[in-house]
């Protein structure tokens, strides 16, 4: 029951907080209770939380399951605006010398607020810091974050840009002050939006540093190939915006515009794949001529002759292929994953031992 952790986590509602958590939150009344606990758990108490409800459809359940919790937060609706809106509200209400983002159906573990408070506190150069992070989907854990994607000190401008570094938004505490300095979460955007702010922050020479340990637990969406599409373009539009809009070098803009054709390339190739899957295969042949035109690569050509002279045979390969990696994929998880997680299992793995781990 989480009533004797919010019992224990009771702080003085006259005090100052040091740090105020930000909590967008939308369609998450299944996992927002989880995700309160893990703040109501932080071994640092000087806080506030702040949750602002997006405009939520399940706005019914999440508030059902907010009544346990209502002495602990600050509680704001709005019509739904998005995350950078939410977010922007949050940080505006917010108290604290320090802001942490927390997505609503993501987890801390007790340890992060205090480590990086801390650094901030002992470094006051220092505007942001973020974390590596264990990443879990409906099996359980998968991976953490920064085995695959490994970062490269210093956090930099063009280190962000050119991918070396990537924030984790629910690890992030950053100073309030620098973030409103900075003009806040751009409003109009509802993908990619922390990336667009980490790159302003940086440009306007905000001090980031990466905390290799673990702190954070990130909950994976289904990963539909039309959300990939959709993210691609909205990282096409913060790369674009920035060339538009920041004051770069010309080795920063050679960067960007780099970014910005293998983006081009990368979103064909998923448009691609979205029309080969509903036997759409004229369309799926010219996003791949337009993906050929954008740079050599012999896959893309194989792949061309495919849809060219026999599209269904290709769309049945493709398929199993598809399904065939996602079964490899779980397999080796289910081999791999109880050594790394002391003997867990991931597809019945906890909250509570995720918060122990």
């Amino acid at each position: 029951m989480p009533g004797s952790k919010i019992e224990n986590s009771r702080s003085d509602p006259n005090q100052i907080p040091l740090v105020s958590v930000v909590i967008p939150a939308y369609n998450s009344s299944r996992y927002i209770s989880g995700t309160l606990d893990s703040v109501l758990s932080q071994t640092l108490s000087n806080r506030e939380i702040i949750l602002v409800n997006d405009g939520s459809p399940d706005t019914t359940e999440l508030e059902s399951a907010l009544q346990p919790y209502l002495p602990h937060f600050r509680y704001f609706k709005q019509e739904n605006r998005g995350p950078s809106a939410a977010r922007n509200l949050g940080i505006r209400e917010a108290r604290g010398r320090y802001v942490a983002f927390l997505d609503s159906d993501d987890l801390w573990l007790p340890h992060h607020l205090c480590n990086q408070v801390g650094h901030l506190e002992r470094d006051r150069e220092l505007g942001l810091v973020y974390a590596n992070n264990s990443q879990i989907d409906a099996d359980g854990y998968t991976h953490d974050a920064f085995d695959r994607v490994p970062q490269e000190a210093p956090v930099t401008l063009d280190s962000l840009l050119a991918e070396r570094c990537t924030v984790n938004t629910s690890s992030v505490v950053v100073v309030r002050g620098a973030l409103l300095e900075t003009s806040l979460f751009d409003e109009q955007m509802r993908r990619c939006e922390d990336f667009d702010l980490w790159l302003r922050l940086a440009s306007s020479g905000v001090t980031m540093a990466y905390e290799p340990g673990v702190q954070t637990i990130h909950r994976l969406s289904n990963g539909l190939s039309s959300d990939r599409e959709l993210m691609k373009q909205a990282r096409r539009q913060v790369y674009q915006k920035v060339l538009a809009t920041l004051p770069l070098t010309t080795a920063q803009s050679a960067i960007v515009t780099s970014k910005i054709r293998e983006l081009d390339k990368e979103i064909e190739i998923e448009a691609a794949k979205r029309h080969l899957s509903s036997g759409t295969y004229d369309e799926a042949l010219a996003a791949i001529e337009r993906a050929r035109s954008l740079g050599p690569d012999r896959r893309l050509g194989f792949v061309e002759s495919a849809l060219r002279y026999c599209p269904a045979l290709f769309r049945w390969c493709y398929e199993h292929y598809v399904q065939a990696l996602h079964s490899r994929k779980r397999r080796h998880r289910m081999m791999s994953e109880p050594q790394r997680t002391g003997g867990l299992n991931p597809k019945t793995m906890t909250r509570r031992q995720v918060l122990d781990r």
